[in-house]
């Protein structure tokens, strides 16, 4: 079976709407892929400040922001077909949507972006909601790219994701396990407006800086990190305990850039290690694939090689459409999976109580 899908994916960081045209093929249970076309389109000034603040909002203005974000994803997309003339050959929208709320602890996740929005603007039958049944069944709901890993990314021993959030994947035969590691790139780019910077370019101002150990031992020292997994971290815990954090112990930004890039790169190297003893494929040489933006950041890249290499982990950086979009195709993939009716979320890496198959089915076509 062939499936032409867009995928749709909004991070923490707040960066723009990432947008994969994939063609996937299934032949007996073995899936290819090519990410035909991609694109992230910028939030301009007014949708970052209302995502930025959805959850400052009483429950009748965040509906609203709801319908207004799924009617925003819809015209996007609309232009990104037009861009592209893929008019007529998108069988299917996947989109995970902006995450605000996220309390598994209280069974609840809330992503803005309402689908049957997306449905009515596209005429594209879409998915959303693609993390609520994991969350029903008791899992945290994150992270939920692991199942195509497992089934697109195979041969990499662990995959990183470098968002707003890190997370890290175990991606083996046996089993897979993941979990979020630590806030990574929304923290970067807060420090990094303190030059007037919306990011650190290459991890270069990160370069010029100087290691903080006091406050380094301070970030480690963080509940979270001792909490065994299966966790997951809300956007809430960089902006309004890690930030925080750094701004109060008066380093200059590039100091604080500089440790806290070495904060990411050992909570990485700690996680890789907890999950070692699990491995089960040959650990002479595990690679390890790094995407998001986080793995255009130079410095960042040499310091986590540099702190994997005696775990015998090496860091590969796939190519730049892997890189960017990775995320935006593996939602693609979740909605084919979702559509097929087939299990799309590993409980083994959420604590649910078992697989699901997540998602909500809108049908922007006529029957």
């Amino acid at each position: 079976m062939v499936y032409r899908v867009i995928g749709l994916m909004s991070g923490s960081s707040l960066d723009g709407l990432d947008i994969a045209y994939v063609q996937f093929q299934e032949t007996g249970g073995k899936w290819t892929y090519e990410i035909v076309q991609a694109g992230c389109y910028p939030y301009d000034d007014e949708w970052m400040e209302r995502l930025s603040n959805a959850t400052q909002l009483n429950a009748r203005d965040y509906l609203l922001l709801h319908t207004d974000y799924g009617r925003y994803i819809g015209q996007i997309v609309q232009t990104f077909i037009m861009q592209h003339s893929l008019q007529y050959q998108v069988q299917l929208i996947a989109s995970h949507g902006h995450t605000t709320f996220h309390i598994p602890a209280r069974k609840m996740t809330g992503q803005l972006g309402d689908g049957a929005a997306i449905a009515a603007e596209t005429g594209i039958n879409t998915v959303t909601d693609l993390r609520a049944m994991d969350i029903a069944l008791g899992g945290q709901g994150a992270p939920i790219v692991p199942i195509g890993e497992k089934i697109l990314l195979s041969e990499y021993g662990f995959c990183l994701n470098l968002g707003g959030i890190a997370n890290i994947s175990l991606n083996d035969p046996g089993q897979n396990l993941a979990f979020d590691v630590c806030p990574a790139n929304r923290v970067l780019n807060l420090l990094a407006t303190g030059l007037g910077k919306s990011y650190d370019e290459g991890g270069n101002i990160a370069r010029s800086g100087k290691l903080h150990e006091g406050l380094l031992q301070k970030l480690n020292a963080l509940d979270y990190y001792s909490q065994p997994y299966p966790k997951s971290l809300a956007n809430d815990f960089g902006t309004d305990t890690v930030y925080p954090l750094i701004k109060a112990s008066g380093v200059s930004v590039p100091d604080g850039l500089r440790t806290y890039a070495e904060h990411i790169a050992l909570q990485i190297k700690q996680s890789a290690a907890s999950l070692l003893p699990m491995v089960q494929r040959d650990t002479y040489n595990l690679q390890l694939l790094a995407t998001g933006g986080g793995a255009f950041n130079q410095f960042l890249m040499e310091r986590l090689t540099a702190l994997l290499q005696p775990l015998n982990i090496s860091v590969v950086i796939p190519d730049e459409n892997l890189v960017q979009y990775k995320e935006a195709l593996i939602m693609a993939l979740m909605g084919v999976l979702r559509w097929r009716e087939e299990n799309n979320v590993l409980a083994s890496v959420t604590g649910a109580s078992r697989n699901s198959i997540g998602g909500a089915v809108w049908m922007g076509q006529e029957a």
